[in-house]
Order: C-alpha cells, then structure tokens, then sequence
C-alpha cells in the first residue's frame, strides 16, 4: 500500500471527468481520499450529476456539454434511453472495422461538440475554484483545462489501449495480441475515417492556446498520467516516467448492500448480470440473456438499468434499477458484464471471473483482453446460443484452479490500493 505523503498544504484539486458512470465514479473514489486528507475537491462535471455529488463531501461547478432545449420540457429518462438504443443497437450488431465509420467516428464528432460548447464554461469555472491541480478522467482533450496554469494529471479509466503502442492491439478492435495479423488493415481504417475529424479539432484546440496533439489522438498527455487496469490483465509494454499504472480504483461511498432473503438460502451459485447502463437499455437483449439465466440451477443479482419496468425477472433472480455494484460483486461467484473498463477491473479487484457480451467502444478490447488471458469467456454479444452461455457459466463455476488465481491476484490488487496511491501521486505533482 502506499504511504500517505502527509502534506501539511491543503490543496483545492479540480476533477474534470467524462460524464459516464465509470470515470465519474473513478474520480469520485480518488476525490474521496483526498477529501479525507482536508483537501477541497471540486468537480467540473457534466450537469447531469446535479446534486449527487455535495452529498458525498465535494463541491460542484457543472458544465453543460451541450444547449438546453428550447422548451423546457419534463423528460423521460426511460423514452431517451429507449430513443437511443432504438437508433444505436443495429451498430453494435457490426464488427469492430465496421464500427468505426458509422459508430465510433459519431461519437468522437458528439464528444468534440461539446468540448467545443463548454470551454468558455471551463474557464469561467478555473477562474472561479482557482485549482493547484487539475485532474481529467476523459477520452478527448478540453484546452481550458491544459492552460490553465496549474499541473494537469490524465487519467485513463476507460481502456489501456487508449495509450498507443505499436506493438499491442489497437483500441477499439477487439482483435487478439498474439495475432497482429489484422491490426494493419484496423489501423488503416481508423485513419481513413478519423483523419479528418482530427484534423479539425487539432486546428481548434491549437487555437485555444494548447499544443498540438498527438497524431490521431485526441487527448494529450499530463504531468502526470494514471491509468486503471491490475497488472493481471496488463498489455507487455514500458511507458515513460510519467506514466503510473493503478491497479484499481474502486470507490468505497457505495451504498451498504444485504443480499435479498429471497437469494440468501437457495441452491446454487450467486451471480452478478449486469450490461450497464446503455446495454441494459436493450431491453430484447436483457430478456434474452434473462431468458437462459432462468432455466439454470443458480442464483442471479441483476443491474436491470433505466428501462426496469420493462424487464421482468426469473424466479431465481433479485433486480433493481441500479445496484451498489462494488457492494454486490463481492458476494458473488461469477460477473455476467458487457465489458465496460470499470466492471472489468472491479471484478478482477474483487478476484471474480467473467462472461463478457461487449457491445462498442471499450468493452471489445476488454472482452478480448479477459478472454485471451483465461480469466474469463468471451461471447458473441447477440448470437450466442444458449448452450455457449450455459456452458461458460458452469465451465467457469467449475474451475478451481482459475478461482484459485484470481482470489490471489484480486488479494494483490487490493493490497496495492489504487485509490491511496492515486491520491499521494496527485499530492505529490501539486507540490512539486
């Protein structure tokens, strides 16, 4: 574990993370240790997380990432959710290569959208907090925050491969590390389809007053630069003095969790099913995996996301709208997860093996990454039979042996406390 640095300073440390649950809540676990060592920790969230973070200790200076409507309207959170898998789900059905043009490349145009809209926000907001240090936990670059004065720290909590290197599989692919026979052809894709969006944002970001970017990249790096993933499932690669790798940042201002009556004293394994938020809007894909979960002797935890009411449980599962998920892998025996980067770790810090149905942008490389290391099985998120995933549950239940190992890596994981040595690092940047 590493030590408190102990500085006698009180900093005010400014925390800029993407609006997604799983870097909000990075920050917050880290935010939280610094918070308990007196510093003044504010978040530069999206708005979206009003009044959800004052409650647990920091302040909140939010951004609008984009216009409000011109009408104010009440919205449906259930018929926004409902809207956008309705559009999106027909490109989670394509390969990786596919992807990248009519999915991965409208994302980063949203994602440079509202860079471009919340600048002067951003600005507006360090002028106001007057920061020591600025930490983004984000995929894409925002000028204010690299200009501003103080020490910038990046973090990647999303996916490792982010961190370009020639000779590890390309983000987003999916593809294998012991066969680069298609990550040519991938990269050259991603080119054709990005060069120009880069390009454009390059120009804006110069304009601004930041240093050109990194070729086809879209975030630069920090002072200081932490990345989230346990040295288990690692990528064979040295980054510079600057790089530092957290094993896992697993926050602990989760709820309390007790495992529901009707699952403490039945037959079988417990286990956690969860797609996150955007894929458990998938609400034929939840009852289909609902469907062959319920037919098994075992007993299941469900995430059921924002369309909940439309989900309907199996006698042998306990569900909600969301659940304290750092709370709830613990008890269990085995992780049914789309692959998101915060599952991911989460499940490896808590030594549990994995099902993995990926459906864009990170959870492919995770799947594959988990799969190819043996620690869990890789599906085919919409074309699985039921005996492929029937089979991995008790193939996976059944093996002692990889139980064995990842109780003793998720034991180290833990012992290394990503959280403590996040904050000392932080600590550490600010007054140097």
């Amino acid at each position: 574990m590493a030590e408190n640095t102990g500085t006698a300073k009180k900093l005010t440390v400014l925390f800029m993370p993407e609006s997604a649950y799983g870097p909000t809540n990075n920050c917050i676990g880290i935010g939280d240790v610094l918070r308990g060592r007196g510093h003044r920790v504010v978040f530069a969230a999206e708005a979206s997380w009003r009044g959800k973070l004052t409650p647990l200790g920091f302040e909140e200076d939010l951004v609008d990432l984009a216009p409000p409507p011109e009408e104010e309207v009440e919205l449906d959170a259930g018929q926004f959710w409902k809207d956008f898998i309705r559009a999106s789900a027909p490109e989670f059905r394509k390969s990786t290569l596919e992807q990248l043009d009519t999915s991965v490349r409208p994302i980063w145009e949203e994602l440079i959208a509202g860079v471009r809209y919340c600048e002067p926000q951003l600005r507006e907001i360090i002028a106001r907090v007057r920061p020591d240090i600025i930490v983004e936990d984000n995929v894409i670059t925002f000028p204010a925050l690299e200009t501003a004065g103080v020490p910038f720290i990046r973090i990647v909590s999303c996916n490792p491969l982010e961190i370009p290197d020639a000779g590890i599989a390309p983000v987003f692919s999916g593809l294998p590390q012991d066969d680069s026979s298609e990550w040519a052809a991938f990269r050259a894709e991603y080119d054709r389809t990005h060069r120009a969006v880069w390009e454009e944002f390059n120009a804006w970001v110069v304009e601004q007053g930041a240093a050109p970017l990194p070729d086809l990249e879209f975030v630069h790096e920090g002072a200081l630069n932490l990345y989230v993933y346990p040295e288990i499932a690692d990528y064979p690669r040295a980054l510079g003095p600057t790089w530092h790798r957290l094993d896992s940042s697993v926050r602990g201002t989760d709820e309390p969790f007790e495992l529901p009556e009707t699952l403490r004293d039945g037959e079988g394994s417990l286990i956690y099913f969860s797609l996150g938020s955007l894929g458990s809007a998938d609400v034929e894909l939840m009852r289909r995996v609902i469907s062959v979960l319920g037919r098994t002797p075992h007993r299941y935890i469900v995430s059921k996301g924002p369309l909940h009411a439309e989900i309907e449980l199996a006698d042998n599962m306990w569900g909600a709208e969301f659940v304290p998920q750092t709370k709830v892998i613990p008890l269990v025996d085995l992780v049914i997860t789309h692959g998101g980067n915060n599952t991911t770790t989460e499940s490896l810090h808590f030594g549990k093996p994995m099902i993995l149905l990926p459906l864009f942008w990170d959870q492919y490389d995770n799947a594959q990454r988990v799969h190819e290391l043996g620690l869990g099985v890789r599906l085919d998120t919409y074309r699985f039979t039921d005996a492929e995933l029937t089979g991995a549950i008790e193939r996976l239940l059944g093996d002692a042996a990889l139980r064995a190992r990842l109780d003793a890596a998720g034991a180290e994981i833990r012992r290394r406390d990503g959280l403590t040595l996040a904050a000392d690092l932080i600590e550490r940047t600010a007054l140097a």
